[in-house]
This record gives structure tokens, C-alpha cells and sequence, in this order.
């Protein structure tokens, strides 16, 4: 390793590339880091971005390397490694495979939405899904016991299941369009369940909060509650197009003559569009809030706030912190 020549000496590997106060500017980056082609990268090609990105922090980096590749590995970096461990996550949980993972489910959802037990298997396949997202985008700061793993699983299984099933025999009668819809009242519903219970630790025993500098300034309840509901707000938005949209689509497609003759290739078509919704949806909801969340001083617990106030006074207007995704 050598100081860097090709690469300005301004360059900073952790700046945004693009402003990060804006919709706009996350939009653009969640569309960098979710980007679903990452998902097929070799393992090493990602250990190899990872020393490039470690490399590039401490100021040496391999002789030669240019600026577009140093972005390149900090793509792979932030869709393969978390934010607070640095540790590489698994795949399935990785938001990169959202799109791949989250369109087969959510097609086979929308189309086996008839009977009972396809319902019932679909749900249990979308939350252990679920399960693996929420555990892997954690605030890496708060650990979870297996069985407070186990414990948010099931709560959130079973709250998907009784939402599921029950609307789906409640609307035996109603529209066929309204039948259509019961998966994402299921989704939504298991959202609001799943998430909070996978990282209930944060919402105990606090996350920590940083300064504008990341000096670290203690552990905020409150700044757990906001980050996991405006991730409780982002997976929903996630879905919802997808969920609410195709099924109109698929209403009026199926009273065609020809689609009625190609009834098995239904699933396939789904899981199709629902990838189409999908590619944009997961960067535009993930987009929603700035990932570096804000909370107003006088917002905070009052020990901590006084806390912060006696060490810093009027200097520190705002904490920050990794809502997790």
C-alpha cells in the first residue's frame, strides 16, 4: 500500500456522494447501495472492497487506483457490510436482494390469495423473509437474544396469519378486488409487529447518540422509538404500490380472453411486475428519512438531555443517529 496519487486528497470514501438532505440525494444513493446485481458479486471480489474501503480511510490504497473504483468499492462496501459492525451481512437480509427475494414472495402473495392454507404459507414464508431483513438491518449496537428473536418471529408470524385469515374468510362475499388486497393489510399489520419486537433491545436499553461529529453522547429511548417508526413507515411504503396497484391491474388483465387461456403463466406475471414495483420502491422507501436520523435536544430523556446540557450547554442542538433499515 502507497499514499494515494490518482485520487484527490480531498477525497472522502465516507462523504455522500450526493446530499443527503434531500429526497433527491437518497434516492440516488439507495439506488447506488440496493442496487439487486450486487447480490451476484463473489464473496472475495466483497472482502476485496472492504480492505480497498479500510484501505482508502487509513489513507493508503493499492498504486493506481482511481476515484471510480474506490466509489465502486464503497457500492459493494454499503450493500454487503453494516454500517455499525462493519461485519458482512447475510444475503438474504441484505437490502440488495430485496428486489429478487421480495418479488417472488410478494407475487406468489398476491396470486395465492384464495384458499386458506396458501395463505397461511405465503404469510409464514413473507415473515421468516421479514425476519431476516429486520435482524440483519438492526441498530448493531443493541444484541438480541435468540429468544427474543424467536419471541419476535412468532409474535409477528402470528399477527400476519390472524390478519390474513381473518380478512381472507371475511371477505369470502365481498369484491374479488377487496380479496386481493388482504395480503398487504397482512403485510402491514405483521410490519407493525415484526419490526419493534426484532429490535425491541433498542427501544429498552436505548441506541447511542452522537454529536454532528459523532462524539458519542450516551443511549436515547426515544431515539430508538423514532428510527424503528420511521423504518415501520418506510417497509410499508415498500410494499404498498406493488401490493395495491398490481392487484387492479391483474382485475382487469384476467376479464381479457387471452389471459384467461394462460391461467399458469398468472404467478410468473406477478412476480414480474411485482419486480418491476419493486426496483424502485425499495430505494424510494428506504429514501424516506435521512439514514443518519436527527432528534432536537429538547426532545431527549430528561436525564440524558441534562446530561449533555452540563457537559456541553447550548452547543449541542441535535443528536444523531443510525436508524438501521
Amino acid at each position: 500500500y502507497t499514499k494515494m496519487a490518482t485520487v484527490s486528497l480531498s477525497f472522502n470514501i465516507d462523504s455522500p456522494r450526493w446530499d443527503q438532505s434531500t429526497f433527491v440525494g437518497r434516492l440516488k444513493h439507495f439506488l447506488n447501495i440496493t442496487d439487486p446485481r450486487t447480490v451476484l458479486v463473489p464473496e472475495e471480489e466483497l472482502d476485496q472492497a472492504k480492505a480497498l474501503v479500510e484501505g482508502c480511510r487509513a489513507g493508503l490504497v493499492p498504486p493506481g487506483s482511481s476515484q471510480e473504483q474506490l466509489l465502486y468499492a464503497k457500492k459493494l462496501y454499503d450493500s454487503a457490510f453494516h454500517p455499525d459492525s462493519g461485519e458482512k451481512m447475510n444475503l438474504i437480509g441484505r437490502m440488495s436482494f430485496q428486489v429478487p427475494g421480495g418479488m417472488a414472495i410478494t407475487g406468489c402473495m398476491l396470486q395465492f390469495y384464495r384458499t386458506v392454507p396458501a395463505v397461511v404459507f405465503w404469510q409464514w414464508v413473507n415473515q421468516s423473509f421479514n425476519a431476516f431483513v429486520n435482524y440483519t438491518n438492526r441498530n448493531a449496537a443493541s444484541p438480541i437474544s435468540l429468544r427474543q428473536i424467536g419471541v419476535a418471529y412468532v409474535t409477528a408470524t402470528g399477527a400476519a396469519l390472524a390478519t390474513a385469515v381473518g380478512l381472507n374468510l371475511y371477505t369470502k362475499r365481498a369484491p374479488t378486488l377487496v380479496a386481493r388486497w388482504v395480503p398487504f393489510a397482512a403485510v402491514a399489520a405483521a410490519n407493525c409487529v415484526n419490526i419493534p419486537m426484532m429490535r425491541q433491545q433498542e427501544i429498552i436499553k436505548g441506541i447511542t447518540v452522537t454529536d454532528e461529529n459523532n462524539n458519542e453522547l450516551g443511549r436515547s429511548r426515544r431515539a430508538a422509538v423514532k428510527g424503528i417508526a420511521q423504518v415501520v413507515v418506510s417497509r410499508i411504503t415498500m410494499a404498498a404500490p406493488g401490493m395495491i396497484i398490481l392487484p387492479i391491474i391483474m382485475e382487469r388483465l384476467e376479464k381479457f380472453t387471452f389471459m384467461q387461456r394462460i391461467r399458469v403463466l398468472h404467478g410468473p406475471l406477478q412476480v414480474l411486475l411485482c419486480g418491476g414495483f419493486l426496483l424502485f420502491m425499495v430505494p424510494a422507501a428506504c429514501a424516506l428519512f435521512p439514514q443518519r436520523c436527527s432528534l432536537a435536544l429538547a426532545d431527549l430523556e430528561v436525564e440524558l438531555r441534562d446530561s449533555i446540557m452540563a457537559k456541553y450547554g447550548e452547543q449541542v442542538p441535535y443528536v444523531y443517529f443510525n436508524k438501521g433499515l
